[in-house]
């Protein structure tokens, strides 16, 4: 089964351009501007979007999206209402791939075959649940795959050759290459070494490499790209100031020769 993932890629592809994919977190910093900032990011550039689970314990992210997530909830975001927002959202925008992102948890209390069954009604394309090991792909790997939603895994800096296959085993859509070792904004990614560990990755699998952790500028994007596939309080600038974010980072994505960075 072809997803919209599967699509956007290929289309670009073609084009010979990188992929901008962006991460919001959903119901941050409200309900309503989230919804705001998810309908306006594709125009600005972003091909592929993941909007994050909020959780109470994301262990794999720092300060900034931890406390992104401390705002979704404290603003009453579920999961029900990330699947609502993400049904909203399809409503103008039937081609933008969106991807959720976050941890087993959440899925779990909601039950694995009702959530697939929500998750792709609403429009979902695809997973990365950053908790759940290759070894564990029964619990919603597996069953994700035969619902038609794409999995995504990650590789790390420390996946070494003899575990890449089992990562790449049951990954589809395309890869997400964490650039750095530890949680997410910790550290700027070094070009040649993220250059070194995709073409390694590319060696065991045909899919697109996303590179993601620690992309915040358009001259990091525009590096990164080349070579490769893939504040607190609401105000009335707030949509517009991570637009133009968006934006700036799909110029530097979109001057570099290759394909597909996050």
């Amino acid at each position: 089964m072809t997803t919209r993932i599967d699509r956007r890629f290929e289309e670009l592809k073609s084009q010979g351009r990188a992929a901008l994919v962006t991460f919001l977190t959903a119901g941050d910093p409200d309900p309503e501007t989230s919804l705001a900032l998810l309908r306006a990011i594709p125009a600005a550039g972003a091909d592929v979007v993941e909007l994050g689970m909020p959780f109470t314990d994301p262990m794999a992210d720092g300060p900034a999206i931890q406390i992104s997530s401390q705002r979704a909830l404290k603003a009453g975001q579920t999961l029900k209402n990330t699947l609502e927002m993400v049904r909203a959202f399809r409503q103008a925008d039937d081609e933008t791939p969106l991807v959720l992102m976050g941890y087993y948890n959440p899925i779990y209390i909601y039950g694995v075959d009702r959530f697939l069954r929500d998750a792709k009604s609403a429009g979902v394309d695809g997973l990365i649940v950053v908790d759940l090991p290759p070894e564990e792909d029964e619990e919603l790997c597996l069953p994700a795959l035969k619902a038609g939603v794409n999995f995504i895994r990650l590789a790390t800096p420390t996946t070494d050759d003899k575990r890449l296959p089992a990562v790449l085993a049951n990954t589809s859509g395309f890869v997400y290459y964490v650039s750095i070792t530890g949680i997410t904004g910790a550290a700027t990614p070094d070009p040649a070494k993220v250059a070194a560990a995709v073409a390694r990755i590319k060696r065991h699998t045909k899919l697109p490499v996303a590179v993601g952790f620690g992309v915040r500028t358009a001259e990091q994007a525009a590096v990164i790209a080349a070579g490769l596939d893939g504040d607190d309080k609401v105000t009335a600038k707030t949509v517009t100031v991570v637009v133009n974010l968006v934006a700036e980072l799909a110029r530097g994505v979109r001057g570099a020769r290759r394909v597909a960075a996050e």
